[in-house]
């Protein structure tokens, strides 16, 4: 530690001085004739304490101590003063005074105060040093659980309330006003995926999703100070000139409506994946407000509703009524005497959402298409279904392939690994799996999400920490994942009724 010596009486500083070096040998300790002389020498020595001496020729020490903690707000200060009581106590305490000696002072006296001057400004580096490192470790996090939080938010498979406790304890600021959009990569551009996201957090204009097969959703902040078109085609474009003119190819981006709900953030997910069915356009994205208009169906259900529909039951898998929706719209296009061709059109729309989702779930499959142009409605009709039933099979096959124990070794990797940053990506990762598709079986068989899971595992392993007394709360709340002592406090008390502090009292039989 660097200590600053400011008086001007020599006999005074090299009193003080020969003191402080023979009782604190890892100090560094300089010396200063008068205040100016100390301001200019503060900014190459850095002094972490400083002996000020308040009345001196020139400035006096009290001024001096106002301009130095107006730059250098870190420095702390030992007055040293002839009086015992001086009326601008209260302001120099306020400027990061710590204590003062009186002239002449007993050695041990200017032992005792410098001594506790240092002990605070160590322990504040302690401090500053694990708030940095802590604060590294959530830095680190922050994409892992960013993805996380757009996975829950478009899917639902996660309760509100913890999202929203995610996106506080992470700082994660949401717009009033969102949208999404969705970039479709070609196969071999997943290399893409982490510059993409780093260019998105440099914008501070949204938050980026996991990569599901070639899908990467996006939520986006509008901006109210662009209008809507301006801000997405400027962020668009910075997005597509992220590969060079040859890496690019495939690349198409899907942008669905501006909505002023978080709760609505799903739909607009879906209207983007709608917007990017035909990306053999001029340009490399799409608005869904420029999608052809659709068809109205019966009772007054439009077209629209059907889509939505077919992405909950796709992705539930309920083929039977995905196939039962499908023909039913064959048979009311044709009974309505609608064009053969549009009609034609407007079914392979659903089955390209079908696939969408498939790739969604991490489901390979070929594309839906039909082999020419159909000559009648019976034909559209055998033809459609031959299409569905290659579809199912694509998605029977994939997760036929899935090992029994699947949940099993789910739940036993994030038993193992509760203290680290788990996720739907690391868990994914480890048993091949879509993120989308573990969040859903999770939610399934289990009856809660992977979060609410991993959350009981780490409040079980601290409960059995605080058996050992010798170790802290605070250490407690590092060893089992936390990276905040508060936050863990409140998932305690949430879960287990009473805090950590009133917990570890029931154990060693103290009732408060």
């Amino acid at each position: 530690m660097k200590v600053l010596i400011v008086d001007d009486e020599e006999i005074e500083r090299i009193g003080l001085s020969t003191i402080l070096t023979r009782n604190f040998p890892n100090i560094e300790v300089k010396q200063s004739r008068n205040a100016q002389v100390a301001i200019d020498m503060i900014e190459t020595f850095l002094p972490d304490l400083i002996l000020m001496d308040i009345k001196m020729p020139g400035m006096n020490g009290l001024d001096a101590i106002k301009l130095i903690h107006s730059k250098f707000p870190q420095i702390k200060f030992i007055m040293i003063t002839a009086y015992a009581k001086f009326d601008y106590a209260q302001t120099a305490l306020k400027l990061g005074v710590k204590d003062y000696l009186l002239k002449p002072s007993k050695t041990s006296e200017i032992i005792k105060t410098v001594g506790e001057a240092l002990k605070q400004i160590e322990e504040e580096r302690v401090l500053l040093a694990t708030s940095t490192q802590q604060y590294n470790v959530l830095k680190k996090a922050l994409p892992i659980v960013e993805a996380d939080v757009v996975t829950q938010l478009l899917f639902d498979h996660v309760h509100n309330k913890q999202t929203e406790e995610l996106i506080d304890l992470f700082d994660m600021k949401m717009g009033k006003r969102n949208f999404v959009m969705s970039l479709i990569l070609p196969k071999g551009s997943e290399r893409f995926y982490s510059t993409i996201r780093e260019r998105i957090r440099e914008l501070e204009c949204g938050y980026v999703g996991a990569l599901y097969g070639r899908q990467l959703p996006i939520i986006v902040f509008r901006d109210g100070k662009k209008t809507f078109r301006s801000q997405v085609v400027s962020l668009a474009r910075g997005i597509l000139t992220i590969p060079n003119r040859e890496d690019r190819k495939g690349w198409f981006i899907g942008i669905g409506n501006v909505y002023e709900s978080v709760d609505q953030l799903r739909q607009s997910y879906q209207e983007s994946l709608i917007a990017t069915k035909d990306t053999d356009l001029h340009v490399n994205f799409r608005f869904y407000s420029d999608s052809p208009p659709m068809s109205t169906g019966v009772n007054g259900r439009n077209f629209k509703e059907l889509e939505k529909r077919f992405f909950e039951q796709i992705r539930n898998g309920q083929w039977e009524e995905v196939s039962k929706n499908v023909m039913a719209l064959i048979r009311r296009l044709e009974t309505e005497g609608r064009d053969l061709l549009q009609s034609q059109q407007r079914v392979l729309e659903l089955l390209w959402i079908a696939s969408r989702v498939l790739n969604e779930l991490g489901v390979e499959h070929e594309s839906p298409l039909y082999s020419s142009e159909v000559l009648n409605y019976r034909q559209l009709q055998y033809e459609t279904d031959l299409l569905l039933q290659r579809l199912w099979d694509s998605y029977v096959n994939h997760y036929n392939q899935l090992e029994d124990d699947t949940i099993q070794q789910i739940k036993q990797y994030i038993i193992e690994n509760s203290h680290l940053a788990v996720s739907l990506e690391s868990i994914a990762e480890k048993v091949s799996l879509s993120p989308i598709y573990i969040s859903k079986l999770f939610k399934e068989q289990l009856g809660v999400n992977y979060i609410t899971f991993l959350t009981e595992c780490r409040i079980e392993k601290a409960k059995k920490l605080m058996m050992d007394m010798d170790k802290s709360l605070k250490e407690i709340t590092f060893e089992v994942g936390y990276q905040d002592p508060n936050y863990f406090s409140k998932v305690f008390k949430k879960l287990c009724g009473v805090s950590p502090t009133e917990y570890r009292r029931s154990l060693m039989g103290i009732n408060r």
